[in-house]
């Protein structure tokens, strides 16, 4: 199969529906019948992670058994690890922090690296931006010297670039939260969303301006303390009598959904949505919702789309936030 996707039929189902299958046809040689580890969960108020993460989960409850250990950065224990998977695969969460932006994500990949020579690896795809060589060099020994890291990538240049660099097995492959089922969409109650970044991958500046039109924006940083301590609670409720791994998977998976749950209504609020958010693309094309997508300050959202979702007759690009406007007005009508 060809590493960027050709569709005869360019329907949105059908779209999503091959997406699914590509990630399956890449994923499945990888896995096999030991005990393996899903590591690095991210419980931080970011949505698309939350995405991501379920589409994993979705992902190997088809086709394998669930994870025997699963962890996130802060509480990762290695020896229960050991003790769980013995020398089964470690599959590390993807999304977009391999390189040099989220420096804690990195230092925990490069950590694993280092302790478990020889034991499979397995990246989960990931955007790949560094700003520096010296972080390339440090990150490319690690890797040949651990021996058996697979790296799966979103995008033609995270792929370039690995394979110039990397000594590992590097696959092209979409976005993990492409794996969940298509997203309901909830009633809108303004003509446009605009989901904008507010951390430093931001490459947009200034503030949209719809006159006539009922709008809205906002991030989807910002969470509910009480809500996701309730469900911390709950969780401890439901989960009484399985194993610590399983009920910290259970508990992780809702927590999750909780953080989808806010997406789909922030971006459900809007006819259309403008965002420079790569899941804010994905959750938009997920839920039927026409949108504009802007980039990110190096490119991921712009990479991504040409890989494999520039057919989605329902989504626009724009370079500029005015251009991102006018367009939004056109789906709009």
């Amino acid at each position: 199969m060809p590493e960027q996707l050709a569709l005869e039929n360019t329907h949105p189902r059908t779209i999503m529906h091959n997406l699914r299958d590509v990630i399956t046809e890449r994923l499945q040689p990888l896995l096999n019948d030991q005990p393996f580890a899903l590591l690095d969960f991210p419980d931080h108020s970011n949505v698309g992670d939350s995405a991501i993460w379920l589409g994993e989960t979705q992902f190997f409850g088809d086709h394998a058994k669930p994870p025997a250990y699963v962890s996130k950065l802060k509480t990762h224990d290695s020896l229960q690890m050991e003790q769980a998977i013995g020398d089964g695969t470690i599959f590390l969460h993807g999304g977009g922090n391999f390189g040099t932006i989220w420096k804690s994500h990195q230092d925990f990949r490069l950590e694993l690296l280092s302790r478990f020579p020889g034991q499979r690896i397995v990246q989960l795809p990931q955007s790949i931006y560094f700003d520096n060589y010296e972080a390339v060099d440090e990150t490319a020994r690690a890797i040949e010297k651990h021996g058996s890291f697979t790296l799966l990538v979103r995008d033609q240049r995270s792929l370039e670039f690995s394979r110039c660099h990397f000594q590992c097995e590097a696959v092209l492959c979409p976005d993990m939260a492409l794996y969940m089922e298509p997203l309901e969409r909830q009633t809108p109650v303004h003509d446009f969303y605009y989901l904008m970044r507010t951390d430093f991958e931001r490459s947009v500046r200034g503030k949209a301006n719809h006159p006539g039109h009922a709008f809205e924006s906002g991030d989807w940083l910002t969470e509910d303390k009480l809500q996701m301590r309730m469900s911390s609670a709950t969780s401890k409720l439901m989960d009484f009598g399985h194993s610590p791994n399983a009920a910290r998977a259970l508990k992780y998976d809702r927590l999750a959904n909780t953080r989808l749950k806010r997406g789909v209504a922030l971006l459900s609020s809007g006819r259309v949505v403008v965002t420079d958010r790569l899941h804010g693309h994905i959750m938009s094309t997920l839920l039927g919702i026409p949108h504009v997508a802007l980039d990110n300050s190096y490119g991921k959202l712009q990479n991504f789309i040409q890989a494999w979702t520039s057919d989605i007759g329902f989504l626009r690009t724009a370079d500029t936030l005015e251009e991102a406007q006018s367009l939004a007005e056109e789906l709009l009508s």
